[in-house]
């Protein structure tokens, strides 16, 4: 996978790929839940530091989504992330 994630302004979304069983599976995830997430409190929050920030569970959200059904592209949402995040490590 050699696209960096990107920010794309007509959609509103981080635009972004993740290997799943080394299958690159395009996702996105939308600013506002970006910014509700993880900078509830910020007035100035930059989507793709916050996502850059948080990579690795939004990537392990994609993989949940994936394993349970969902394809290509996925649409994450605040519920993904907090499964996510509540997953045992």
């Amino acid at each position: 996978m050699s696209q960096e994630p990107f920010f794309h302004l007509e959609s509103g979304t981080v635009r972004f790929w993740v290997s799943v069983n080394d299958v690159p599976i395009g996702a996105m995830i939308r600013k506002e839940t970006l910014h509700y997430s993880y900078q509830p409190r910020g007035q100035d929050d930059q989507p793709l530091e916050t996502f850059a920030a948080h990579q690795e569970e939004i990537h392990e959200a994609v993989r949940l989504r994936v394993a349970s059904g969902s394809i290509e592209p996925v649409m994450l949402r605040e519920t993904d992330l907090r499964a996510a995040a509540c997953r045992p490590c």
